[in-house]
Order: structure tokens, then sequence, then C-alpha cells
């Protein structure tokens, strides 16, 4: 029994040192085989690095291994178990020994289990380290795609702008040589715009000289005539003295022609709401007391300057009436409106003769030829001047200039036209030709005016720099200057005018007020107060008297 429990004991170390040997060969097969398996794990970061695919299939492949292994140690320790047994017997005087033995194996087989749980967790991180790595891989691919893509974008940008910039210098060379092309045309252009300019300042030179000939042949002429009419006047003297009849002398009984003193105007003799909005022109028809009035209201009305009763009213204008002429025989009313037309009245009947359109922006002036009741002449803000003929009712010539006309007036001869700019010119046209005879600077601010005398060797101008210049038609030199400190022009189409024996000078002023100069010693002789507005236009009768003015509230007022 005892035999036999000494060979079981002795079996069972048999056993256990069988067992421990095979667990220790599975160990050493199993070390080995991890460090097949810590090869394998260098070629599985290579491959990891690779592609994630490879990756899985290493893995599993390790799995298979393990399990192959693991089938093949228990089938050899259950293949050896035999031997174990029948070893066992005779080794029973060894059991301490194997025991030791055996405890030793057991201490190296748990050493080896602690060594392959390291492993495995170095495994483990090792994995995890290469998934982050390719991780950090796959993100520094996209960025280097990104860049790549970029690079080629900001190459494809490069070209673009080499090639635009290829161009510009193409254009720049381009426009260099039309600089010096354009630069050489300017000069021959400069060279001969000095000749032209040296022509023509010599062409005007003997012009001048010409023009000086003819004034001094005018002036002999005009010397000549005076003392004729001086003549005249003395030897007819008393009997003209007979046939005056309220300071108005005839010269012949026909009546034919009047020589006519005016008087100072002092009281307002009729104060007449003439229009409502305003009246901005005025005008006397010819060696009557009949007055023409027209105003904002587009009405214009004829009255009686002597009882202020209103005789006719003519109908027909869209638009506000800026400026009236009557024709000498004073059977034709000819009115110029901000609707860019001019209206013809027969006087007699008030009925509409013409609507004389061409003019594309408002109608600022106009007058009729002292020569003719034929032509007409206005100017509008198009910056154009017009000549009509009345018989026809059409425009027989066109005038362009830079500037816009503010007034015109007729010469005596009616071959000259008169007309006063916003640049502050007075300008001496050809009425057949449309050509510039002559001009001079008459103002320092628009032309407001012009007024001629009755024998049309002076002409009146005002303008907005309130100052009133008289000019001689033959040499457009300055012969006097009016001004006033309260006389203040209200407008750009402020009327003034002469007195009919052109002594005296009558303007209205911003403040309602009127100023009377005498031509003779440039000095105030009256100033008329009864307006409360600005006053627009001043008229004076051929008769001598009475004086007409209008202001911004329409009210015209007859002086004696």
């Amino acid at each position: 029994m005892a035999s036999t429990t000494l060979l079981s004991g002795f079996g069972m170390k048999a056993y256990t040192y069988a067992l421990f040997s095979c667990k220790r060969r599975s160990l050493l097969s199993s070390l080995t085989q991890n460090a097949i398996d810590s090869t394998s794990k260098k070629s599985v970061r290579r491959s990891i690095k690779m592609d994630q695919e490879e990756t899985r299939i290493a893995k599993q492949a390790i799995k298979h291994a393990i399990r192959a292994l693991r089938k093949r140690h228990l089938v050899e320790e259950a293949a050896h178990t035999p031997a174990f047994i029948a070893l066992s017997r005779p080794l029973l005087s060894q059991g301490s020994e194997w025991k030791e033995k055996a405890e030793n194996l057991e201490v190296e087989l748990q050493q080896c289990y602690k060594a392959q749980a390291r492993l495995s967790e170095q495994l483990v991180v090792e994995v995890a380290e290469s998934r982050a790595s390719k991780t950090a891989i796959q993100e520094k691919e996209a960025l280097i795609t990104d860049l790549q893509n970029e690079l080629a974008q900001a190459r494809d940008e490069c070209s673009r702008l080499n090639t635009l910039l290829e161009e510009k210098i193409k254009a720049l060379d381009l426009m260099i040589s039309e600089h010096q092309d354009l630069k050489q045309q300017l000069e021959a252009a400069t060279v001969r715009a000095n000749n032209f300019e040296a022509e023509n300042k010599m062409l005007i030179d003997r012009w001048m000289l010409h023009k000086m000939q003819d004034a001094e042949r005018l002036n002999e002429a005009n010397a000549i005539y005076e003392d004729m009419l001086g003549q005249i006047k003395s030897n007819s003297i008393e009997r003209l003295a007979r046939q005056q009849v309220d300071g108005v002398v005839r010269q012949s009984e026909e009546g034919a022609e009047y020589y006519v003193e005016s008087t100072i105007p002092s009281i307002c003799k009729q104060r007449i709401p003439a229009h409502g909005g305003g009246c901005a022109a005025i005008v006397f028809e010819c060696n009557s007391t009949k007055l023409v009035s027209g105003g904002h209201d587009r009405d214009v009305k004829i009255w009686d300057a002597d009882t202020g009763a209103q005789s006719q009213t003519l109908k027909g204008c869209s638009g506000s009436i800026l400026d009236l002429s009557i024709t000498h025989d004073n059977r034709t009313i000819i009115a110029a409106t901000s609707s860019n037309n001019l209206l013809v009245w027969d006087a007699s009947s008030g009925r509409a003769r013409h609507t004389l359109t061409g003019h594309v922006d408002k109608v600022v002036a106009v007058d009729v030829s002292k020569f003719s009741s034929r032509h007409v002449v206005s100017a509008a803000y198009d910056r154009t001047i017009k000549v009509w003929d009345l018989s026809k009712g059409y425009c027989t010539n066109t005038i362009l200039f830079h500037s816009n006309c503010n007034a015109l007036s007729f010469s005596m001869d009616g071959q000259t036209i008169c007309s006063g700019h916003a640049d502050g010119n007075l300008r001496l046209w050809d009425i057949q030709t449309g050509k510039l005879l002559s001009e001079v600077a008459a103002h320092s601010l628009p032309v407001t005016s012009l007024s001629l005398s009755r024998n049309g060797n002076v002409i009146l101008t005002s303008g907005r720099d309130n100052v009133h210049n008289l000019f001689d038609m033959r040499t457009l030199e300055v012969c006097g200057t009016l001004r006033a400190n309260g006389n203040r022009v209200a407008s750009n189409w402020s009327r003034s005018c002469l007195s009919s024996d052109d002594s005296y000078v009558a303007a209205g002023s911003a403040d309602g007020s009127i100023h009377i100069w005498s031509i003779s010693n440039a000095k105030i002789v009256s100033t008329l107060k009864e307006h409360t507005a600005s006053v627009l236009s001043c008229s004076w009768s051929g008769l001598g008297k009475p004086l007409a003015s209008s202001d911004k509230n329409g009210v015209v007022c007859i002086w004696t």
C-alpha cells in the first residue's frame, strides 16, 4: 500500500514533471512564438504603415497561430501522459528533487506568463501607437494633398498673372508709342497755333485800324449831323414851342418824328396790381403812353398809362412771360416765354399770329429790328441766339455760343445784334452771317440788361455786379459808369432803361427802390420808393414821360 502510495506519489511527481516539461516546452514554444510574434510585430508595423487592411489580416493570422499552438500543446500533453505515469514509478526516490525542479519550473512558468503578459501589453501599446501613427500619417497625407492643390492653384495664378503682366507691358508700350506720336502731333499743332495766333493778331490789328478809321468817319458824320440838327432846331424852336402839348414837341405837323425832353419822375401816379406771381417785362408802345406788360400768370396786358385802365388782354402763352418787344408800327407784340418758344400777336385784334418754336430751353430775351419790323432776334438758355423772319414765321439763322445770353438789342441799322451774356461780356454779331464782330468785358458778373440810345451811338449795360455802364457802339469803350450804394440788381433779367432824350438812366433795385442817374454828371438825381418787392423792369415812354416799373409781386407803378 505504501509502495503503491509511493509509486503513486512518484507517478504524480513524474506526471507533474512531465506536465511542467510539457508546459515548459509549450512556454518555450510560446516564447519562441512571441519572439516570432515580435518579429511579426515589426513587420506588422511596417504593414500598418502601408495599409489598414493588411494590419487586420495580420492580427487574424496571429490569433489563428495562437489557437493552433494551444491545440498542439493540449495534444502533446495528452500524448505524453502515459509516459509520465510509467516513469513516475522508478522516480519516487527522486521526489524531493523533482518537487524542487517542479517548483522552479512553476516559478519559471509564472515568469514566462508575466513576460507573455508584458509582451501582450507592449503589443497592444504598439498597435495603438501604430494606429495613432497611421492616423497622423493620413492627416499629414491629406494636408500634403491640400498643400499640393494650393501649390498647383498658386502656380496657375502665377502663370495667369505673368500672362496678364505681359499683356499690360505690351499695352503700356503701345500707349507710350501713341503718347510719343500724340506729343509730336501736339508740338506740330502748337507751332501751327502760334502761327495762327500771330496771323490773327496781325489781322486784328489791321481790323482795329479799319474800325478806328470807320469810327473817325462816323464821328465826323455824326458831328456834321449834330450841327445840322442844331441848326434845324435853332431855326424852328419858336415854331415848335407853339406846338408844345404836355411836354411833347412835334417836329412837323404830320408827327412823323418826335424831339422829346424827358422829365425826372418823382411821383407815383398809378399803382396797378397787374399780374399774379410777378411781372418781369414791361414796354411802352412807340411814341405812345400805352404800356404792355407780361407776367408769371402767362397773360400779356395792355394799359393806358394816363388812367391806369386795362384796355386789352392777350392770352395763349403756356409759360411765364420773361421779355416783351413791340414793332415800331405798334402792330405786333412778341413775348419770350419760359415754355421754350415765342408768341406773336396782332396788337389791334389780339389774335396770335405765330408761335416761334426752335429753342430747347426757356427764352429770356427778345427784340425787334428798329430798321425793319420783319426781323426778330431771341435768346434762350440753350446757349443759342436765333434770328426770325416774322413775315414767314420761321428761323433764318442760329448763333451758338458757350455762354448763355440774358439780354438783346438791335443796332439802329438792323445789321448788328448786341448781346449781353452770363460771363459778363457784351458781344456784337453780324445778323447776316452770324459771325462775332467784337466783344468787350462789360461786367464782372452776368449782364442783365441792354438799352440802346435813340441815336444808336451809346448802349447801356447793367450787370449783377450792380454797375451800369455806357459803351460807345463805335469803339466799345466805356463812356460812363453809374452805381449807387443802395442799388442791387434783383435777377439775371432785371431791365434798366435810358430816357427818350438819352439824358437819364433808370434802374430798379432788390429793395424796391428805383434810382435815376443823370448821364451828364453820373450822379443820382432821384430815388423813387413805392414798391414793396424787388423791382424787375423799368421802361421809359418815348414821349419823355411817364416812367413805368414792375416788381416781383406783379405790381406796375407809373411815375411822372
